[in-house]
């Protein structure tokens, strides 16, 4: 059942022992969500821990370090920024049908909590968060600026997306008006700083790029192989995506991430009017209109031709 900020705001001031589930492979955006929303729900008296299928990875251990994850039985069973229960991981089996709320900015959302609170024109699910926070009127700590501006300023690019709304600027701005948060620090974190074994990656990135469909499709494949060879992990291949779209003709791009499981995880990026969340619909994921993902199991190359089959039917 989809609901709006008041009863979002009903439920949330009624929980107790909350699990705050974010979904597996995490990024700014369910990371920043995840301890925003602990943050807040600490305001009103209420215990809850975050949970994740995978590590944190360190580069956002100024959100997630030092923060106590207390001990309880759970009663409430919150997921943010999570579309479908299979990107829970492992939390799926323990957690996927006991959903209470979901807070998400997703449009292929499938509705599978009791309630869920989506707004899938939002930059992110961060900006979802912070304005029901301000319609609870609900005091925005520092820890919790600095978390929320994390998910707008990652899941935004930087500001640079189609996804970023009028919103994401007014909230960046308040953030640094009202919150001193180091905006300058997050950033050069967020889309700055890379491991040597990165910037190697991305030495050779165009190596990597497969041009299909006259170029109007390219797909770049990396490989547990290649990762151990650079000596890097999967969490650091954030933000390869996009390049892909960087060649001229270019409309959609495609990142292939090899899992430790043999899984491909593929992030979509569409240049212009391709929706990517549809293309990824048909393959059994999801997201936005421009930047989407879904996940093949097996053979790389079998997963590269359903690529090429679904952008191409799509093309057409």
């Amino acid at each position: 059942m989809y609901i709006g900020y008041s009863e979002a705001e009903t439920f949330l001031r009624n929980c107790e022992d909350a699990v705050i589930i974010t979904h597996q492979s995490p990024d700014g955006d369910c990371i920043g969500a995840g301890f925003g929303l602990k943050d807040i729900l600490a305001e009103l008296g209420i215990r809850s821990r975050v949970v994740c299928s995978d590590e944190f990875p360190s580069r956002y251990g100024f959100m997630t370090k030092g923060v106590e994850n207390e001990d309880f039985e759970p009663k409430t069973i919150i997921a943010v920024d999570i579309a479908d229960t299979k990107l829970m991981g492992r939390y799926e089996e323990i957690y996927g049908k006991k959903v209470q709320l979901c807070i998400d900015h997703h449009e292929s959302n499938k509705n599978y909590a009791e309630m869920t609170l989506l707004r899938p024109k939002a930059t992110a699910a961060c900006e979802v968060i912070y304005n029901l926070a301000k319609y609870m009127e609900v005091n925005i700590s520092r820890h919790c600026a600095m978390c929320l501006y994390t998910g707008i300023a990652t899941d935004s690019g930087c500001f640079k997306y189609d996804c970023t709304t009028p919103r994401a600027h007014e909230i960046a701005a308040e953030m640094k008006r009202s919150y001193d948060i180091n905006f300058a620090r997050i950033n050069r974190y967020m889309f700055e700083v890379k491991s040597r074994g990165r910037m190697m990656l991305e030495a050779k990135f165009c190596e990597l790029m497969e041009e299909y469909i006259g170029g109007k499709l390219v797909i770049a494949a990396v490989t547990q192989e290649m990762m151990k060879n650079l000596g890097i992990a999967c969490d650091e291949l954030e933000g390869l995506a996009p390049i892909t779209l960087q060649l001229e003709d270019t409309e959609v791009g495609v990142l292939m991430r090899e899992r430790e499981s043999g899984e491909f995880k593929c992030s979509f990026r569409s240049a212009d009017e391709v929706n990517v969340s549809e293309i990824c619909q048909t393959l059994g994921g999801g997201g936005h209109a421009k930047a989407a993902g879904c996940t093949f199991k097996g053979d790389i190359e079998a997963a590269k031709a359903a690529v090429i089959a679904a952008v191409e039917k799509a093309l057409k």
